[in-house]
């Protein structure tokens, strides 16, 4: 298989991409974001500005980024093997996703069972450092009162569950060239995702502790939090296919972009479920 630029070229080239800016302009905006975050953390005024502006750039980048993508793919370039390394490209985000937050429930396991009693009392961390897992015995911090399982997390694991079953029936839909049922389900998931959001942060508003609060504290607003961001990307994924199905971009052969979001948004739900067990049930 040969590789070619020209727009024209034959469905079983390998289409290369012409230069672009757009890789400058992100590595750019992620200067910004980066150097901005560190001023603010020393509490320079300026640190703000240039993370606003960072996001800012960055978010330019992506719509002009994907823009490109949308209309290359749509124009016919992309061969079977553009589709190949499209797919595979996805599957290793996935799974440097599950390493990120496999890091974070390494963690999270070994402060229950086994750090906490002994950080509580040698407190070999820092100056002042308390333990403060609830289910840690007599080391624990007695401030600390848990987020129950079974009330916002349970109804946010049962939204979670339900719209990882509206996505896969949205797929179903475009597997059989159904619009209505794709743009539907997909609107359904979307408010979905809306609403677990919503139920995050009211959580958020009435726990009574804070990432500072020891080490349950910095590991269920790590995990939790890291999570919720996930949802809010995936529902900014969602809401960028909701409006190209509507565009009619998709049909039963050729709609890898629409199974991206899924696959993105299945694995959010398969972490959800665990952050429901082992942060808030057990």
């Amino acid at each position: 298989m040969q590789a070619h630029s020209d727009p024209h070229a034959a469905p079983d080239t390998y289409y290369v991409p012409a230069s672009s800016i757009w890789p400058l302009v992100g590595s750019f905006a992620l200067l910004l974001l980066g150097g901005g975050f560190a001023l603010a953390l020393n509490k320079q005024a300026v640190g703000p500005y240039l993370v606003a502006i960072g996001a800012g750039i960055l978010l330019i980048m992506l719509i002009g980024w994907f823009g490109d993508v949308i209309d290359e793919t749509l124009s016919g370039k992309y061969a079977s093997q553009v589709e190949t390394s499209f797919r595979w490209g996805m599957v290793w985000f996935i799974f440097s996703e599950v390493m990120f937050f496999a890091g974070f429930f390494g963690a999270l396991f070994y402060a229950r069972n086994l750090a906490v009693p002994m950080l509580a009392e040698a407190q070999i961390l820092w100056p002042g450092f308390s333990a403060a897992w609830p289910t840690a015995g007599p080391g624990a911090h007695a401030a600390i009162t848990p987020v129950p399982a079974w009330g916002l997390p349970a109804i946010n694991t049962l939204i979670l569950l339900t719209s990882g079953a509206t996505v896969t029936w949205a797929h179903w839909g475009v597997l059989r060239g159904r619009k209505g049922q794709l743009t539907f389900g997909l609107a359904l998931t979307i408010l979905l995702g809306i609403t677990f959001l919503g139920l995050q942060i009211h959580e958020y508003g009435d726990a009574a502790f804070s990432i500072k609060d020891g080490i349950y504290g910095a590991t269920f607003y790590m995990l939790t939090g890291f999570h919720g961001f996930h949802v809010m990307l995936g529902t900014a994924m969602l809401i960028v296919i909701f409006f190209r199905a509507m565009l009619e971009h998709f049909t039963e052969r050729r709609h890898f972009a629409f199974e991206a979001v899924a696959w993105y948004w299945h694995f959010v739900d398969v972490v959800w479920l665990l952050l429901f067990v082992f942060v808030y049930w057990l």
